[in-house]
């Protein structure tokens, strides 16, 4: 993945051209204005926006898509516009350099001929009489502005089918990039299985909020999910249980190699890559159950459907290092084959009974294979006390508490891996557990989910920033630098995804669909932590997001979300 021009950058070099509809800048507080402006409701908040003070663009029934054939990738993210704009208004809204359409049709422009500046995701959009224009400097850039036009249209654009509705887009001009280059969001189908259209349909939901990195937790104590050629016993045995389900209630459940290859593919039409976790040497009982020689007495542990952590982990003896870089070897490299990034995690937190020195091994081992791929290591931070080669991802999912600590006489070990792993260079990604891990129940009333971390509302999971979460409270003492900030990612665990959650459970009638819980525990907090990655501090406001959100709610509706009515947001009747 590489460094992008932060948006703040962005601001600076775009002022031209596209600002000659001008008005004024959006302020950050424009709920409060009663201004017309106010009523534009993108999520993240763009770098820049204008409101213009010419007409609206009204598609028609003669709309067209209009690209330069040289324009790289343009075709592809004008066909993906053109396909959303079909289901919902029924017009035929043609795509090429010719396109001709009936003369009441208004035009949308995309190019990628924009200026360097705007990065690989920054793009320019201008809407005003009869033409839209998004202009980029990638593909990438491209489908991120027309994800934006995508949200200044009516709510119904979301469905499929859409008679009578007024096709309007206001008059507007947005420059905008993302401040952050890794804006991810994990699932745990190791837990809880996800089906592939499962997550198609969380690919779906992130694009539609900038996000462009699908975490996929892929092992755990409780399930293994990847295909492995040389280890077939792993997705025959390991992928025989569930979070709550054990071996012979259904199943086996894992991604064949089409399947994967089919979530991989989805992903990069949205501009997401996936990255593959193989978590190690701990949450690894599935590996264990399955690969008698990873255990010290060399023999197979019973497959693990409970739900505790803390469980022993695969042997890291000298005796035994052999047949556990054998299985390394093996595992790494199908995942990172399988994938499209240049990055494999490699889990390591909650590693009970482990010395620093086997940890070192097994940190070390695993990054020599990863090197061999020509993949970066990522990691819970617990990985940076040991040895990292340049380029690591460290993933900070620290509280409150350890934030408390920070420049303290008694820092916490986390503090102190952290630490140590930036002054080998890694960077970090923010995914704190009080504010961005969407397993955490909203409120008491809440039937699914955990508590552990707090309960994280819609403002807690909003209201923070990755330097903030990496310093002390008062921002004397700051652990990482800007630069040192790789991104956030919104993490979904699948610990409780059934009824009843403050308890184990007794019956598997508890357990709900996993589109049931993702829609539920995602939303409305999944678009705040993507605000958090993708828009600067300055246009950021809590009061100006919640009204934000508010005006989503409908757009959720219509594509079936069934997000959470949070009893702190006024959502309208």
């Amino acid at each position: 993945m590489s460094r992008r021009p932060r948006a703040t950058a962005l601001a600076a070099t775009v002022a031209v051209g596209a600002l000659a509809l001008i008005a004024a800048p959006l302020p950050a507080n424009a709920a409060d204005t009663g201004d017309d402006r106010a009523e534009i409701a993108l999520i993240p908040a763009s770098a820049e926006l204008v409101a213009g003070a010419g007409t609206p663009v009204d598609l028609g029934s003669g709309s067209v898509i209009k690209i330069h054939p040289r324009d790289d990738g343009a075709a592809e993210v004008g066909e993906g516009l053109a396909e959303l704009l079909r289901d919902a208004t029924g017009y035929a809204i043609p795509v090429g350099q010719r396109a001709a359409g009936a003369s009441q049709g208004a035009t949308i422009v995309l190019s990628t001929r924009g200026d360097a500046a705007l990065g690989d995701e920054g793009y320019r959009l201008v809407s005003e009489g009869t033409r839209v224009t998004i202009e980029a400097h990638s593909a990438e850039g491209l489908f991120r502005g027309a994800t934006t036009l995508r949200q200044l249209l009516p709510d119904e654009i979301e469905s499929v089918g859409s008679p009578g509705v007024d096709w309007s887009v206001p008059a507007v001009s947005i420059d905008d990039a993302p401040r952050y280059d890794y804006r991810g969001a994990m699932l745990d189908v190791g837990r809880r299985f996800y089906p592939v259209d499962d997550v198609k349909r969380f690919i779906d939901q992130m694009a539609l909020y900038k996000y462009n990195a699908l975490h996929l937790h892929l092992t755990d104590d409780q399930g293994w999910r990847l295909t492995v050629d040389a280890r077939p016993e792993l997705t025959r045995i390991g992928a025989s249980t569930q979070s709550g389900w054990k071996p012979g209630t259904g199943g086996p459940w894992f991604y064949t190699k089409a399947d994967y290859q089919e979530i991989v593919s989805y992903a990069a039409e949205h501009f997401i890559e996936v990255v593959p976790e193989i978590d190690g040497p701990s949450h690894a009982m599935a590996a264990k159950a399955s690969i008698p020689e990873i255990n010290c007495d060399g023999k197979a542990v019973a497959p693990y459907s409970g739900f505790d952590v803390g469980l022993p982990t695969i042997c890291l003896t000298p005796e035994r290092r052999d047949e556990v870089r054998a299985y390394l070897q093996d595992v790494l490299t199908e995942a990172a084959q399988q994938s499209s990034s240049d990055i494999v995690h490699i889990g390591g937190d909650e590693v009970p009974s482990t010395t620093q020195e086997q940890m070192d091994w097994y940190v070390e081992t695993s990054a020599e294979v990863l090197a061999e791929q020509g993949k970066r290591v990522m990691g819970w931070h617990q990985i940076g006390a040991s040895p990292l080669p340049a380029g690591s991802i460290m993933q900070w999912w620290a509280d409150a508490g350890d934030q408390a600590s920070i420049g303290t006489p008694n820092e916490r070990a986390g503090v102190r891996e952290l630490r140590t792993a930036l002054a080998q260079g890694a960077t970090v990604v923010a995914s704190p557990a009080d504010r961005a891990y969407l397993d955490m129940k909203y409120d008491a009333s809440v039937p699914y989910g955990l508590r552990w971390a707090g309960y994280v509302d819609l403002e807690r999971a909003y209201d923070w920033d990755p330097i903030s979460v990496t310093s002390s409270p008062d921002g004397s003492v700051s652990l990482a630098t800007e630069d040192q900030i790789e991104g956030v990612e919104a993490a979904l665990w699948a610990d409780r995804a059934y009824r009843g959650s403050n308890s184990l459970p007794t019956s598997l009638d508890q357990f709900i669909p996993v589109a049931q819980y993702a829609d539920f525990t995602s939303f409305p907090r999944m678009p705040a932590i993507a605000e958090v990655g993708w828009s600067a501090p300055e246009v950021r406001s809590f009061d100006d997001f919640e009204r934000r959100i508010v005006a989503h709610a409908d757009r959720w509706d219509e594509m079936g979300i069934g997000y959470y009515r949070a009893p702190d947001v006024p959502w309208e009747d």
